[in-house]
Parts: C-alpha cells; structure tokens; sequence
C-alpha cells in the first residue's frame, strides 16, 4: 500500500524511523529493534539510506524488505542521490520494485567527505523526477521547519519545496524541531506558497543529552529554553533525562495533534522503549482522532 493511501484512509498517520546497523556491523542487530516497534502497529517505518549515503550499501533494502515481508507494515525506503550516478539510482529503483517495496523517500543526502561527490545529481527534486519517470512509486520529501541550512530564509528554502512537490512528492517529512511554533508557522508559509500535500511531523524524544547536541549540530535544529532547561537540570542522570525527554515529546505531539498534524512521525533512534512510552501516552488520542474522521 503506497502512503498516499494512509493519508487517504486515515485523519492522522503515526510512523516510525530506524536506521541500519552500523557500518560493518551485522543486519541481524535491527531485529530486536523491529521485534519492540512492530507490536505498536505504526502506519509506516521508514529506514534510513545505508552507511554514509554509500550506495553500495544494501542494508536498506534488506530492512524494508523485511518490515513488508516478514511484519506487514509498509515500509519506507529512503533514497539519497549525492554520492549515486543516475545508473546507480535506476538500479536501485529496481530492487526496490522487485522487492514489493512502493515507497520511497526522495532525499539529496548529506555531503560525505570520504565518498566522492556524483554530478548526476544537484537536489532532490531532479531524484524525485528520476523516481516518479521509474515506476509506479509513491514519493515522500523532507522539509525543515526552521529552514535548510543551505537556504538564506525560510521562504526561500519552502519555495525549493514546492519545486519537489511540483516533480512529483506527494507527502512530506519534516526534520526533528522542538518548537511547535515553528512547525506552524512553516506549515502556514507552506499552503500560503501552494504547497497542499500532507506534512508529518518529525519528533524525537531527547533521552541522551550528548545524541541530541550532536544531531543538532548536524541539522541545525534549534533548542527552545525548557528543553535547554530541561536537559541542564536532568542531563547527568540518565533516567531522569529519559523520563523528562519523554514528556517533553509527548506533550508536544498532543500539541500537535490538537492542532490538526497530519501525522507524526517519531524518530525512534531504534530505542523500542522509549517508541512504546510514547505511543502508550498518544495511541488513545490518536485512535480518536481517526475514529472521529471515520
């Protein structure tokens, strides 16, 4: 079933995100991870693209493959075109198709400086051209609430989004934020600039302090002052992070769902545990959410 079918059948889609193992690492160690999140029923999982964007890494593939196959539940496979020539790209499409797998997420991928830069390739848009020319694959994009970081402002960074709505993305991703103001006002921006296809939200939990300061040096994400609050009061205990880290994401999801989200999407870090803590504490307000559109 393609994404856009969910979005079709349902007023809010609740998915998940895990990752590969690491480089080098055995596939087998995403097995416990699935075994914890697939009993939640999520709408969808996503599985991030290989080691370091290489493109001869498989492992995605294997993953989604896998989530469909052997649990069920539609996966999302995500695609970066960066370190791929189109060649590469039209093969993979093809795994991707032979495997049953129907959707994709269509990402330009980050710079790896011990991988050698393709020129096939410029931005997301001209892979989701390449996927939506290459079969019958639904395409999701990602966005950024508080603009990319190669943009000058957010209006210009959502005007770029609308160039991968226009090649074909039927469904967008946000990148992980903190603030729910800043997803409304970039989702206000977003439909003002003719941009109407459905837009998740992307939360993560904060439950390790050194994880998250990393992965916001590495998105650019903002930190509001409770959560900088939050992670100098609680950051040198590991269980009182977690649990204070949990809240915080699940009061900003009820934020978000009584503020008619379109969906969440939960970056799971491949922590089960904390996955099912938060689905425990929204699944109900979900499911009412969903029982009121039928």
């Amino acid at each position: 079933m393609k994404i856009s079918e969910l979005f079709m059948a349902k007023k809010v889609i609740f998915s998940f995100e895990v990752f590969p193992p690491k480089k080098g690492g055995p596939i087998d160690t995403i097995y416990e991870t699935l075994e914890g999140l697939c009993p939640l029923h999520p709408d969808f999982i996503s599985v991030t693209y290989g080691a370091g964007g290489n493109a001869a890494d498989r492992s995605t593939l294997q993953i989604a493959s896998l989530i469909k196959k052997r649990y069920g539940i539609e996966p999302l496979a995500h695609l970066t075109c960066v370190n791929s020539t189109r060649q590469q790209v039209i093969n993979t499409l093809g795994e991707l198709k032979s495997e049953g797998i129907e959707n994709i997420l269509a990402l330009r991928g980050d710079i790896n400086p011990d991988i050698p830069l393709r020129t096939d390739f410029r931005y997301a848009s001209e892979l989701i051209q390449t996927v939506r020319s290459a079969g019958d694959f639904h395409i999701s994009a990602a966005c950024y609430p508080e603009g990319h970081a190669e943009s000058a402002t957010l209006e210009e960074d959502v005007l770029h989004l609308r160039e991968k709505v226009e090649a074909g993305a039927s469904h967008l991703i946000t990148q992980l934020f903190f603030d729910n103001t800043d997803f409304y006002h970039f989702r206000e921006l977003a439909r003002r600039k003719g941009i109407q296809v459905p837009i998740e939200a992307g939360i993560m939990p904060v439950v390790n302090k050194r994880q998250i300061e990393r992965m916001v040096s590495m998105c650019g994400a903002s930190l509001p002052k409770p959560l900088v609050k939050l992670l100098s009061r609680y950051g040198s205990d590991a269980a009182a992070l977690r649990e204070a880290g949990i809240a915080y994401a699940t009061q900003q999801i009820i934020d978000l769902l009584g503020n008619a989200v379109q969906g969440i999407h939960l970056y799971t870090m491949n922590n089960p545990e904390v996955a099912k803590k938060v689905a425990a504490s929204v699944g109900d307000i979900i499911r009412c959410e969903n029982e009121r559109h039928g």
